[in-house]
Parts: structure tokens; sequence; C-alpha cells
């Protein structure tokens, strides 16, 4: 970005610079653009998500069943555990995806107090048609980076998340 034409957080930066030259305010300009873009992106994405009837997080329980394979079951803390949603959502989302016809919840033969939950043929066929359109739509979020670009990236977040624990 050119220092002629600053984004909205280079402007915050230049200001800061200006008001307080004593700090290096260079942090400012990473997390502060990762939160800009985190915004743009969660609007972006679940406009997808919300045609099919659907919040982030049902999206992303739909894809762990389907994505552990046949026979595209899981227990809560399994699915807790292979979701980005916090344990005490997944209950929540199950309960809303069960009332959709979406997840079946069954009780295991091995342990009665287990309980499993699994895509039904209507979930499995939602997320099926659904996560192609998916990652078509990140592809086009990504449109402006190069593949290199994007694999740098990826690699740079990766490193920075397993820094931060």
């Amino acid at each position: 970005m050119s220092d002629e034409h600053p984004d909205h957080v280079g402007r915050i930066l230049g200001q800061w610079r200006r008001e307080r030259p004593d700090l290096d305010v260079s942090p400012l300009g990473v997390v502060g653009r990762l939160h800009r873009l985190a915004d743009t992106l969660n609007v972006e994405l679940r406009a997808l998500f919300a045609e099919a009837g659907l919040s982030d997080g049902d999206f992303d329980v739909l894809a762990s069943l389907r994505r552990s394979g046949d026979p595209y079951a899981l227990t809560p803390g399994e699915l807790a555990a292979t979701t980005m949603v916090t344990s005490g959502a997944v209950t929540k989302r199950v309960d809303r995806l069960e009332a959709q016809g979406y997840v079946s919840r069954t009780v295991s033969t091995d342990d009665g107090r287990s309980r499993s939950i699994a895509l039904t043929d209507e979930g499995r066929a939602l997320i099926d048609d659904l996560f192609p359109r998916h990652v078509e739509n990140e592809r086009r979020l990504l449109a402006g980076l190069s593949a290199e670009e994007q694999a740098d990236l990826a690699r740079l977040l990766e490193k920075w998340g397993r820094s931060l624990g």
C-alpha cells in the first residue's frame, strides 16, 4: 500500500506516529488489518450459510461430520474438538440441526451414557451441495493474492498461531 493512499489502518498508524513518535506502533498494522479482514470475511462467508438457513457454527458442525468419513458420526466431545465451535455451543447447534432434520442423535450400543451425532441423508446432501460453493467463495475472497502469496500467508498465519499457543 502506498503512503500516498493509506488504507484505514494506515491512516490510524499515521495519526499515532504523529501523536506518539516515541512508540513503535507497527503491530497495529498487522493486528488492526487482521481484525478488519476477519470482520469482512465473516460477512462474506456467513451470507452463503444463511442462504441455506445455517449459521457459521451450524455449517462447521455439518462439515466436521462429513469430513469424519463414513458413518459421518461423532460424539459431542469429538465434535467440539474438531470444530471451531466451543463445547458449550455444540449442544445448541446440534439441537437446531436435529430440528431441521440434518443430524440425528443415537445412544451408543457400547455405552448407554454416550451419544453419537450423525448426518442424516438430508444433512449429507446439504453439506455436499454447500461445501464446494463455500470453497469457491473462499477462492473468490483470496483472488487478490497470487497462489504463492496465499501459501506464504497461510504459512505465516500458522506460525503465528502456533507461537500464541
